[in-house]
């Protein structure tokens, strides 16, 4: 349900997937398998709002066949964020050495997803990094 009683559709892919509800009415889903890890957002047509995708562990993404820009909510080993990249466009890489997880959202839904998994009074602090300041992103 999408808060106004209406169903969103979710690729059947995303089927198997443990679901972490998180505030802000937020839906987690995590690709803790081989293939899912593989698959992940590729070749599909969108996301629907308040869904993102825990790629965990993983310190580098690449948006090959992707069809929309991401938002990445890089996450340290307690899953606290440490870096948001807002709008990575189809075929870019993207590198966070801090992090050990990533969430993919839909561009425009990184803030959000930022804020539900900051921790209460831990203060999220993102350097002064671009999305777009290197080719890889690296941090």
């Amino acid at each position: 349900m999408d808060g106004h009683g209406a169903e969103i559709a979710l690729d059947a892919r995303f089927d198997d997937l443990e679901r972490r509800e998180l505030r802000q009415a937020l839906t987690l889903l995590v690709a803790s398998g081989r293939r899912s890890r593989m698959l992940g957002l590729a070749k599909l047509d969108e996301l629907p709002a308040r869904h993102g995708l825990l790629l965990s562990p993983c310190r580098s993404v690449h948006t090959v066949g992707m069809r929309f820009a991401l938002d990445l909510v890089w996450l340290d080993g307690d899953e606290c964020p440490v870096r948001l990249d807002e709008g990575v466009a189809p075929r870019r890489m993207r590198t966070c050495l801090r992090a050990r997880s990533v969430v993919e959202t839909k561009a425009g839904e990184g803030e959000r997803f930022r804020d539900a998994l900051t921790r209460p009074g831990a203060g999220y602090r993102q350097k002064a990094v671009s999305s777009r300041a290197t080719p890889t992103g690296s941090s």
